[in-house]
């Protein structure tokens, strides 16, 4: 074979534009051998769930047609990684490796492996930054130390974003290997469910880097304007859902940084709400930074006193919370949305995490699990931040004794109870005084509207005030004594 090649592996960079493993690879070869090595057990206990594998088959079905449209194929291959890139590299006749960083625990520990192995073979190898802002350890205290609070790690990010680089052009032009490699087909991988719970999926997303795109353009066209408002409004399409094509590196943060920053130019009235947008790609930024400093948190609290909290664990609780049957409407209809499209809206999955975790005292680790395995966008880092957010054992945590109350939460953040109707059709003829809180409605109501409590709809299984009094004498078990006042 003349010329050299490179061997670009894909992992959650699954794009061509501002791709910066493939763009070098163009840069520096002959010939580019684009490979994606499905090797799940490498990221126990962490490997990838259900939703989330069906998105993974659709984005690689994606991408393989994008890059045919360059000039070459996406090599399929199974795991163990190290031996199937050496044994791909070694037939290709590559002499370098590429990839794009990723930043669990699982896969920090087998990249480094791999690296390793490559270059004590002879193997060149180069990984880069292409889904983040910042690298995890640039962002650091005064003090040289990770940052635990979002506010202040935010105001160092910011100083900085003045001075991020475009986002890379997709190449023009790929040229593969002249010698045709081996592939799996992609039904081989076993990515899709044996059972068709994922049926209405594809009514709700467009997995893929061009789906990714289109949804930001419509985002910033239709809804960016109004997101500072909008976005926690469940009833309304007003947040950018995003976070799937984010996860599995269909669109770059900095590209949806720059199309925020140009629809301020366009629409100067939006400032305000790209601002917020924009901070939203912080928290992203800050969940990393957290996932990164703290390895150990995807298992354990970051606040060290919830390792004593007095978790119930009850799987009669957890299942009810699991299949939406709480009685608590907001909840219920989160959870339908959720199972219905992989997918639910980040107001609500505070209210059904806070229910959780608080008002029936389960793990904060069941939720994430349950979250990992049922969210098209589920993120390691994303989702240990945000359960251990609302439990009030991470950084920069709701307090403790914040506890939503989900009939409150509902009447704000549902005012004309579409999101309720949308998803829990049998309650859609109650009247709106009492569809968020339908076990106070009077008899004759309910029967009007064809409901019965504990047949067509649950009661509820925990009583708000007493259940909130029995998590708040919980936390008070391993709270740490505050110091006597000084007289």
């Amino acid at each position: 074979m003349s010329g050299t090649t490179t061997l670009v592996w894909f992992r959650r960079d699954l794009r061509l534009s501002d791709n910066p493993a493939l763009t070098a690879a163009v840069a520096d070869s002959d010939h580019v051998v684009a490979v994606y090595v499905h090797a799940p057990e490498e990221e126990i206990p962490w490997s990838p769930g259900a939703a989330t594998r069906w998105w993974l088959h659709h984005s690689l079905t994606a991408l393989d047609a994008a890059l045919r449209r360059k000039g070459v194929a996406l090599t399929l291959r199974r795991g163990p990684t190290l031996p199937t890139l050496i044994a791909l590299a070694r037939a290709a006749g590559a002499s370098k490796v590429v990839w794009n960083r990723l930043y669990d625990p699982a896969t920090v520990a087998r990249d480094t492996a791999v690296k390793t192995g490559l270059r004590d073979l002879g193997f060149e190898c180069e990984s880069y930054n292409a889904n983040l802002l910042h690298e995890p350890w640039e962002i650091r205290t005064g003090q040289g130390g990770p940052y635990r609070v979002f506010t202040p790690f935010w105001r160092a990010c910011q100083m900085r974003l003045d001075v991020q680089p475009a986002p890379l052009p997709a190449p023009r032009r790929l040229h593969g290997p002249s010698q045709p490699i081996d592939s799996l087909a992609l039904d081989e991988l076993d990515l899709l469910p044996k059972i068709p719970w994922d049926a209405a999926f594809s009514q709700h997303w467009s997995p893929g880097e061009r789906g990714a795109h289109q949804r930001l353009e419509e985002f910033c066209g239709e809804w960016l304007g109004r997101y500072d408002e909008g976005r926690n409004r469940p009833d309304l399409p007003a947040s950018s859902r995003l976070s799937p094509h984010l996860h599995f590196g269909e669109i770059s943060p900095r590209q949806c940084l720059v199309a925020a920053r140009n629809a301020i130019v366009e629409q100067p009235a939006a400032a305000k709400s790209a601002d917020s947008f924009i901070r939203e790609i912080g928290w992203r930024e800050f969940a990393y930074h957290l996932l990164h400093h703290y390895p150990h948190t995807p298992e354990q609290p970051l606040d060290e006193r919830f390792e004593r909290f007095p978790w119930v664990e009850s799987p009669a609780l957890l299942r009810a919370w699991q299949q939406g049957r709480t009685g608590y409407p907001i909840v219920d209809a989160g959870l339908r949305e959720l199972w219905t499209t992989g997918f639910m809206h980040n107001r609500v999955r505070m209210i059904v995490a806070s229910l959780l975790t608080k008002n029936l005292q389960q793990p904060w680790l069941a939720g994430a699990r349950w979250f990992w395995d049922t969210l098209v966008d589920a993120d390691l880092a994303a989702n240990t931040l945000g359960w251990q957010w609302t439990a009030g054992c991470g950084a920069d945590a709701a307090p403790f004794f914040r506890i939503f109350n989900p009939v409150l939460q509902a009447e704000r953040y549902d005012p004309a109870r579409v999101y309720i109707r949308r998803w829990l059709p049998e309650l859609t003829q109650l009247p709106d005084k009492w569809i968020h809180r339908p076990w106070e409605a009077p008899a004759e109501v309910l029967a009007q509207a064809g409901v019965t409590l504990g047949h067509t709809y649950p009661r509820p299984i925990v009583e708000l005030p007493a259940s909130r009094d029995a998590a708040l004498a919980a936390y008070a078990t391993i709270r740490e004594p505050v110091a006597p006042a000084r007289t």
